[in-house]
């Protein structure tokens, strides 16, 4: 499903499952299906080139007859999902043959009734009759003829006007963005052998790469024998790029109108041969593209020649940067100051001197804009209208409305154009899933799980390659791929700083996608906060941010508004708004966010009407238990619910549930299953659960299909029968364990058969073992072979014993970033340069005589590092004596990105004034490196009072 399609994608192979011989359907209804079919392909193929076109190059007659087919597709799939419901009683045919027979009856029993017959053969005779209609007008608005490729007017590039703008109205390009570029530009020059450097510059829309990069160029261009500046765009042809390039380093254009691709290139690299050249190729989109560019500009050029490149999208940066002389320059947000400056002088023609009344609400527009250049001065341009400063009230208005409808002013049309490139650019399925996100409120963390999950109930995903990769999987590179445009900005996990685990909307974005959205009535947001509670009709989506109450009360929607409304999500100030569940006979999504929101209308025994429902979260909303209709709903593929203790034994009957989620936040407790689990074979997320039977464990082996695992184990003996149950899962990435309610702590659990039996996938990339289990050793499936656990990203654990190869070893593992190891004995452990290359964050604990010494060039991309060091066992592997001989090697650590280094000296067996002498060699060594880290150094265990002085237990540069 599409936003310029509707439901046509997963309406087409719907049509042909009702040709199927079950159905039993009289020919002429069959002939009419077949029809419906057949015409509905061709509209969808009309309607994919409709939706390449911007809106506003768009007949208005054309507009009116795309939505009047995407609307009847909606119908058409609604009427065939209530039919095909009353197919589907959730049995499924066995291997037995008496078992077989008995379902073929009760198939043929329930589709020879005459009124199921009846009442889909007139829903077809219906729908044919309003297709035909349709059909006419699409000759008649000649729909078939529309030219994708060249639109009915030519407008001028928006970007142009960078080119032109006046250095001195720059502002945060001519300091500290300008520096950097000019430094990575000269970076090599000392070399003797000059090569070809390649500076590409990334960031979404909006930021102010081209400004930057074109005031770069005017300044250094002198230096350069050729130069060139050369905007490229979204539709631009290698020979037009070549033919701009040539052109402005001065050959004659009618050599060049005949000439290919090749012959082009030839006249180039002959051009620039032997010469130091500048060229800039701005704003370019398409990977392939560069690929043809780049082989006119070799590396072998030792001029010192400069090539510069913008661009939106991350992995065209990258391409454009392969070489290691090369650079991406990761475009920022202005800081608060420049933002401040630009926006006062659009504003009061000036860079400071706002008015005091006009502070405050400056300052919460701007941080609206979130330092986004195009963004301040747009939204300036607007207050500054007509030559004078609107008055504080329209500020107020104005403010408001940001996130709302803010295009509907002329002054933004400017930006929302430079936006919409990147929203035309995107394949129609990326179009849909971006457009779904606004369905959230503007400042949203929107996680990323939850969206692929959404995403998948509503459709958006289809399967088309390999049948073995999870719908979900797909989901993550759609959304990875929307990141990677720069359309929505990544939320990185606290836990490690490489993992994107959620994403956020910028402003002006999402008054974009809420603008496109409106126009193609693809989500109805309701904020009384601004919007009227007027309907359009044949509302799809219902997004519910937020409620006018009306004589102390707040009035739910009227119950015949929502009648064909698919998703419907739903924040705590609007929970109150939704009528009663019965009046959603179609809805796929439900997801409620309450955040402790007790006073709630809501029946949840109602949700055995939901019969199409794929998708329901409820987070933090308080009720008594889920009832057991839940088991009613047997198309439900999510299902994430708030904390409880047990779930309904109906729950066996979701056959078709691939992620059940429990409270997973940071405190989460475990839910109890009930017997029978094990006919959840669609599993693939199944977190968290408490084992507490043989049989649960047991059932653990069904579902083959297991990505995510998190369990809790409440009794002993039945770690043998996990085990066995584990190696069943060969698709299993994420596993969390958790004796914790055991209350093991002081005694743990061994769970040696994980670590000798358990064969890990490949596929594995987190492990998680948390409070009352522990390993004698590091498991067998790491130490033997590092390398053939590949993808294992994050790791923690307790280690009983952990030498110096088993540091070897979990050095090995190509792609590790986090790591947590609890050990009870060690020796002294060296950590070297040729290990833990990609490790951002590592947490090590131990209580034995021993420590870390890390060696030169060790971990480089380290972040953040918190470690224990006995100082009794650093001191005699020193053999030092007096004050000198503490030095665990903290300078040679992670030139290039250390941020925080926490440290705890155990100092038994060692002199008060020793481990002072120690402590300040360690501050003295994180003082002089480089990146001036945040430290916290504590002395551990505490020693007596009358001793203690302020030097002794520090806390500084806390974050």
């Amino acid at each position: 499903m599409n936003v310029a399609t509707g439901a046509i994608g997963s309406l087409l192979p719907k049509l042909l499952e009702l040709l199927k011989e079950e159905y039993k359907l009289k020919k002429k209804v069959k002939e009419g299906v077949e029809c419906l079919e057949k015409e509905m392909r061709s509209m969808e193929a009309a309607l994919r080139k409709v939706g390449e076109v911007p809106r506003d190059q768009l007949d208005k007659q054309v507009k009116i007859w795309a939505e009047e087919v995407r609307e009847l597709s909606f119908n058409m799939e609604d009427v065939i999902d209530k039919f095909l419901v009353r197919a589907d009683d959730g049995s499924k045919p066995a291997a037995n043959p008496k078992k077989l027979k008995w379902f073929t009856k009760k198939m043929a029993g329930l589709f020879t009734k005459g009124r199921t017959h009846h009442e889909i053969a007139d829903a077809i005779e219906k729908i044919e009759k309003q297709v035909k209609d349709i059909a006419v007008r699409r000759a008649r608005y000649n729909v078939d003829n529309i030219n994708v490729s060249t639109p009915t007017m030519t407008l001028v590039d928006p970007r142009l006007r960078a080119l032109y703008t006046e250095v001195t109205e720059l502002v945060g390009i001519t300091g500290t963005r300008e520096q950097e570029m000019m430094k990575l530009l000269s970076e090599g020059d000392d070399i003797s052998k000059k090569s070809l450097k390649i500076v590409s510059v990334v960031g979404f829309g909006g930021l102010g790469k081209t400004t930057l990069v074109k005031t770069v160029y005017d300044k250094i261009k002198g230096n350069y024998e050729c130069k060139a500046f050369v905007p490229v765009g979204r539709q631009a042809e290698a020979k037009q790029v070549f033919t701009s390039i040539l052109l402005s380093l001065g050959m004659n254009g009618s050599e060049l109108i005949m000439s290919g691709e090749k012959l082009l290139i030839d006249k180039l690299q002959e051009f620039l041969q032997n010469k130091r050249y500048l060229i800039v190729i701005d704003d370019i989109w398409d990977e392939q593209l560069w690929k043809v560019i780049k082989c006119a500009f070799p590396g072998n050029n030792n001029f010192g020649s400069r090539l510069i490149t913008t661009t939106r999208i991350v992995s065209v940066s990258k391409l454009c940067c392969s070489s290691t002389n090369d650079s991406v320059y990761q475009m920022e947000p202005l800081s608060e100051d420049d933002s401040k400056r630009l926006f006062y002088k659009r504003v009061f023609s000036q860079e400071s001197g706002c008015p005091r009344q006009f502070e405050e609400v400056s300052g919460e527009i701007l941080k609206k804009c979130c330092g986004v250049p195009l963004a301040i001065i747009t939204i300036a341009s607007v207050l500054a209208g007509d030559q004078k400063v609107n008055s504080l009230d329209e500020w107020h208005v104005l403010l408001e409305s940001i996130g709302r409808g803010l295009t509907e002013d002329p002054n933004v049309k400017e930006m929302m154009r430079i936006l919409s490139f990147s929203f035309y650019d995107l394949p129609p399925h990326l179009k849909t899933c971006l457009l779904y996100l606004s369905m959230f409120p503007e400042d949203r963390k929107i996680m990323k799980g939850r969206l692929i999950w959404m995403w998948i109930a509503e459709s958006f995903i289809q399967r088309t390659g390999d049948a073995e990769t999870s719908l979900f999987e797909i989901g993550e590179n759609y959304f990875n791929e929307l990141v990677n445009r720069s359309l929505i900005q990544p939320v990185y996990s606290d836990y490690d700083a490489g993992l994107v685990d959620a994403c956020q909307v910028h402003d002006s974005v999402l008054d974009l996608i809420c603008s496109l959205s409106r126009e193609d009535k693809f989500v109805t947001i309701v904020n009384c906060i601004s919007d009227s509670m007027s309907f359009p009709r044949n509302v799809r989506r219902l997004s519910l941010q937020n409620a006018r109450e009306e004589d102390g009360q707040t009035k739910p929607l009227r119950s015949e508004s929502v009648q064909q409304v698919r998703s419907v999500v739903t924040f705590e100030p609007a929970i109150n708004l939704m009528p009663p569940l019965s009046s959603f006979p179609v809805l796929r999504v439900f997801d409620i966010d309450g955040y402790g929101y007790d006073d709630h209308n809501l029946n949840l025994q109602e949700l055995e009407s939901l019969f199409h429902l794929r998708y329901l979260r409820l987070f933090e909303v308080e009720f008594d238990d889920l009832p057991a209709e839940i088991g009613k709903l047997r198309f439900l593929h999510v299902l994430d619910l708030p904390e409880c203790t047990i779930l309904p034994s109906t729950v066996i009957k979701l056959t078709r549930l691939m992620c059940l989620r429990v409270d997973h936040g940071e405190y989460s407790s475990s839910v109890q299953l009930p017997d029978g689990i094990g006919n959840l074979t669609s599993m693939e997320v199944l977190d968290r659960i408490k084992l507490n039977s043989l049989s649960i464990v047991k059932e653990l082996g069904n579902m083959h299909r297991l990505r995510e695992l998190g369990v809790c184990f409440v009794m002993l003996g039945l770690e043998e029968a996990f085990v066995e149950s584990l190696g069943k899962m060969p698709k299993i990435q994420c596993l969390l364990i958790d004796f914790d309610d055991l209350n093991l702590n002081e005694y743990p659990v061994s769970i040696d058969l994980l670590g000798e039996s358990w064969k890990a996938p490949r596929c594995l990339r987190e492990v998680f073992i948390y409070e009352g289990a522990i390993f004698s050793r590091l498991p067998a499936w790491i130490r033997t072979n590092p390398s053939h656990m590949s993808q294992l990203s994050k790791l923690d654990m307790a280690i009983e014993e952990v030498g110096q190869e088993d540091m070897d070893s979990l050095g090995r593992l190509p792609a590790l970033r986090v790591l947590r190891i609890d050990s009870v004995r060690q020796s002294m452990l060296h950590v070297g340069a040729d290990g833990f290359r990609c490790l951002t964050s590592v947490i090590w604990n131990s209580s034995s005589p021993g420590g870390i010494v890390f060696q030169p060039g060790a971990l480089p991309k380290a972040e953040s590092v918190w470690f224990n060091i006995a100082l009794l066992g650093v001191k005699e592997e020193a053999g030092g004596n007096g004050g000198d001989w503490f030095d665990i090697g903290m300078g040679n650590m992670s030139l290039s990105s250390l941020q925080k280094v926490v440290v705890s000296f155990y100092h038994p067996g060692v002199m008060v004034g020793e481990a002072r002498r120690a402590k300040a060699a360690l501050e003295n060594a994180l003082r002089a490196h480089p990146k001036h880290p945040n430290r916290d150094i504590r002395m551990r265990p505490y020693i007596p009072e009358d001793d203690l002085d302020d030097d002794i237990y520090i806390w500084e540069d806390e974050e």
